[in-house]
């Protein structure tokens, strides 16, 4: 029993390197990716600690390179799934009645470790597994998977100290408690700090969790795991089952004691995942708390006072970086007459300079796309649009899978604010800008906002304040995250917590206090200091 009120340390955003020539991070991270490319490793399920080798295997391979095996992993079937949450409910017993700042200790030593000793073998697992360069690795599977670890930990923290008004005689008081049951995290390919705070938030305030990472992402997320072993995790918080959707998903949303899903992927999965616990909530012990963060058709909606130079870098970096396989990616651009000839101009030289190739070779700007099934699904597009008579690409339009799954950074210009590539969710390196009258500022205002079912991202440019402020409340319920003068992408946990609506998610804002409370149950005491002794009211002493 600790005889104190502790406080966790004010976190502050962990410093991202930028591996510029001659640094010593550099060669550490060159060194790194050179070790993990000369073996293979084999990656079991973890269940209440212990490897599970299933037989079950799947290959993984570099995208940017077929050759490259980095090894195989296990897939877990309903038997594992059961297995996991079993060891699971164990498990809660005794981390539901660890005091708080243990945990926090432990997440605290996680966030350390991958700040320290851990850095390199994530960036670089990231870079090998996912294909991200150097720099967007480091922001992703160091820099904000460690402000997740620092920040939850104080958010959980700071959201115990709020306490009810106690009136004389009376003491009130809040008990912050975990759900009963477990937490399905489903975690995505593309980031690494996403995959690794899905399952820890909920277990930081006493949860328990089975983690499904995206099959695409298995190889970054052991690497997690084993580090959240060393930090000192117990068995059984977290249980590692990658797998198949269907394998893995269905055992889970039937089991009675589903508490929560924590999501991050497609708008399809998660409807069908929420379809799946309506249809079993009947049998189960526990309104299932349901927080997702699904696609995004993110804008950015241009001004006739906005400057050009720093829109075109904002363009750019907003819409290729990560090769566009990003939720708040720019997917699609409004833009003034008035501005476009020079933009254009601009813009096109600039995209010619880009870089692609293997994540590697420090020079390039973009890399591969994830897997096969994303290479198709992103190349019909550009298909589309090449053989239609209302789009002209003016960017890139090739792509190339012979060696790995490459796609130029394809703008398309559209005369049609409908066209395919303006509403649907493409989660590539695509583009699609169509060019608005000046005059029509306001109308095509509303077009921005009713184009897309989704409300993610957005960015607004102008120099004109008024503008501004017309931009901002026309499109006030088109992006969770909404970016003025400045690219729709890189939120920073602490500074702008990331979600957002419409079937975009629950908008829960990773990063953020109000993701940690969708975790906790509240338990309101009341304490009588003196019971009254006697059941009458004074106002019956009268007729």
């Amino acid at each position: 029993m600790s005889n104190a009120y502790f406080k966790v340390p004010t976190p502050v955003n962990e410093p991202v390197y930028d591996y510029a020539p001659g640094t010593p991070e550099r060669k550490a991270l060159k060194d790194k990716l050179a070790e993990l490319q000369s073996q293979e490793i084999e990656v079991p399920l973890i269940i209440g600690g212990k490897e599970i080798f299933t037989g079950r295997t799947a290959e993984m391979r570099t995208p940017h390179n077929h050759k490259i095996k980095l090894g195989v992993y296990h897939k877990a079937t309903a038997k594992e799934v059961q297995m996991a949450i079993d060891a699971a409910l164990e498990a809660r017993k005794a981390w539901a009645e660890m005091p708080w700042e243990d945990r926090v200790a432990i997440f605290l030593k996680a966030a350390d470790l991958l700040a320290g000793p851990w850095r390199y073998t994530l960036n670089a697992a990231t870079m090998l597994g996912q294909s991200k360069t150097a720099y967007q690795s480091e922001i992703d599977a160091v820099a904000e998977l460690v402000d997740f670890w620092r920040f939850n930990t104080y958010y959980m923290a700071r959201l115990m100290e709020e306490q009810p008004y106690s009136p004389r005689g009376f003491w009130n008081r809040m008990e912050y408690r975990p759900l009963e049951g477990f937490i399905f995290a489903v975690t995505p390919f593309n980031f690494t700090s996403i995959a690794g705070n899905l399952p820890t938030a909920p277990a930081i305030v006493g949860n328990v969790a089975l983690w499904k990472p995206a099959s695409s992402a298995v190889y970054s997320a052991y690497f997690i795991m084993k580090l959240l072993q060393e930090a000192g995790l117990p068995d059984g918080v977290i249980n590692f089952i990658p797998g198949s959707g269907a394998q893995v998903g269905d055992p889970v949303l039937e089991s009675e004691h589903l508490a929560g899903i924590h999501f991050t992927g497609s708008t399809n999965t998660f409807q069908a995942m929420w379809r799946k616990v309506g249809e079993n909530i009947h049998k189960m012990k526990y309104y299932p708390r349901i927080v997702g963060e699904t696609g995004g058709k993110d804008f950015i909606f241009v001004h006739p006072s906005a400057k050009i130079k720093p829109l075109v870098v904002a363009t750019i970096r907003g819409a290729f970086e990560y090769q566009g396989q990003k939720c708040s990616a720019a997917s699609r651009m409004y833009i003034p007459e008035s501005l476009w000839p020079e933009f254009k101009e601009m813009y096109i030289e600039e995209v010619k300079k880009i870089k692609m190739g293997e994540p590697t070779d420090f020079r390039n700007f973009m890399t591969a796309i994830i897997d096969r099934g994303a290479f198709e699904t992103i190349t019909s597009y550009i298909d589309y649009a090449q053989k239609s008579d209302e789009a002209e690409i003016i960017t890139g339009g090739k792509y190339d899978d012979s060696k790995g799954f490459f796609i130029e950074p394809t703008t398309i210009v559209t005369t049609n604010p409908r066209f395919k590539t303006m509403e649907e969710e493409i989660f590539g390196p695509v583009l699609t800008i169509y060019v608005y009258k000046d005059e029509q500022f306001e109308e095509t205002l509303e077009l921005c906002d009713n184009t897309s079912p989704y409300g993610l991202t957005g960015a607004i440019w102008a120099q004109d304040r008024q503008a501004l402020r017309i931009m901002s409340d026309k499109l006030r319920n088109a992006a969770g995250n909404f970016y003025i003068n400045d690219k729709p992408t890189a939120a920073v946990v602490g500074q702008q917590p990331f979600g957002g609506a419409r079937a975009s998610g629950t908008n829960d804002k990773a990063g953020s206090y109000l993701n940690m409370i969708r975790w906790m149950n509240v338990r309101s005491i009341k304490e009588t200091m003196v019971p009254p002794e006697d059941w009458t009211y004074p106002f019956m002493g009268d007729k």
